[in-house]
């Protein structure tokens, strides 16, 4: 039950700060991640993104679902993503009367425009922490690159893959292919090769 509690106070906190979207939840996610190894790994994470990335809805709610799932089952899903999104219906109906009266006002326009830089740095966070996950699992923030281990380093078969895709995102006749047809290709070739 502590458990429960606490990692519903975690997400309540990340809906709280986490400026900008779904992806933006990442960072907190992490740090969740550091400061609980018990809940999920760096692993999970980059599970935890490849399922909400192609499932519908924010990925941030997903996330937090398939976190309380993995964690507590159905109860744990519910709570996580009510303890998520809670901050957010609360803070929208608080400035929902305050923005009719406010919203031209310079210093109401100028925190949303502070608001704006903070949600890019979060969400480019996020995606850098994607990419480390992807293509550099064994890369840690703490050890010191050691040139004997670089094998280990990097996920070779992810690395050519990333490549591949890039360069066919290019071709003229794959450059309007729909997301969800490299969202599924790329299950496939993760199935077929076990990334």
């Amino acid at each position: 039950m502590k458990t429960l509690l606490l990692l519903c106070l975690n997400f309540f906190k990340t809906g709280l700060f986490a400026v900008g979207g779904g992806l933006a939840t990442l960072p907190f996610i992490t740090d969740m991640s550091n400061a609980h190894p018990d809940w999920f790994t760096k692993a999970d994470i980059a599970n935890m993104v490849a399922v909400s990335e192609s499932t519908p809805g924010p990925i941030g709610i997903n996330m937090a679902t398939y976190v309380g799932y993995h964690m507590f089952g159905v109860p744990g899903a519910i709570l996580t993503t009510l303890s998520l999104t809670l901050p957010s219906f609360i803070i929208i109906l608080i400035l929902a009367g305050i923005m009719e009266k406010y919203s031209e006002n310079r210093i109401v326009k100028a925190v949303f425009a502070g608001l704006r830089p903070a949600a890019v740095g979060l969400i480019a966070a996020a995606g850098f922490s994607v990419l480390l996950i992807a293509l550099f699992p064994g890369y840690s923030g703490s050890t010191v690159f050691d040139m004997s281990g670089i094998t280990a380093l990097f996920s070779w078969k992810a690395l050519v893959f990333f490549a591949v895709v890039m360069a066919a995102t290019q071709l003229p006749k794959l450059k309007d292919l729909h997301p969800v047809a490299y969202i599924a290709i790329a299950a496939v070739v993760g199935i077929l090769f076990k990334f």
